[in-house]
């Protein structure tokens, strides 16, 4: 069943929530091993992005894409994305970070970039034949039918 037009705002609505959530716990993460244990960018990047991955996995598979996925599977396929985006990611803030831009800009930056394209990727590869097929999204299902029979 394919999403209406505010099915699907809604539901980019909700990435925008959850991966703003996961956005914290990043740079959260990110100024504590940058400021306090001075490590340099990327190692400080590379783990607070890992621990954010978790994060934005876990909340969008359950709410925003309602998703009975198979688990292993679905977060395969968000390692492959991985695979990708973190080298990229990684080697352009540690060269611009090199280049003098301050390290909570080019943050910023790359966290943007990382909010598209995994949206994107989720949406229309790791979640796209399983979306609202979870015991949530069934309920919600069946109370909208309970509904419509009643009027």
């Amino acid at each position: 069943m394919q999403n209406s037009k505010k099915e699907n705002l809604w539901q980019a609505f909700k990435f925008l929530c959850f991966s703003a959530s996961a956005g914290v716990i990043q740079m959260g993460l990110f100024t504590l091993l940058n400021e306090l244990i001075k490590w340099s960018y990327w190692p400080s990047y590379l783990i607070s992005l890992i621990a954010s991955i978790v994060w934005n996995f876990t909340f969008n598979r359950h709410f925003t894409f309602k998703s009975a996925n198979n688990i292993p599977k679905a977060m395969g396929l968000v390692i492959l994305y991985y695979c990708v985006f973190t080298p990229l990611s990684t080697w352009w803030g540690q060269a611009m970070a090199d280049a003098g831009i301050n390290e909570y800009i080019v943050l910023a930056f790359t966290m943007i970039v990382n909010f598209i394209t995994e949206f994107l990727y989720q949406r229309f590869v790791v979640f796209r034949k399983s979306i609202n097929t979870n015991a949530r999204a069934q309920k919600q299902l069946e109370l909208k039918q309970e509904k419509a029979q009643e009027n």
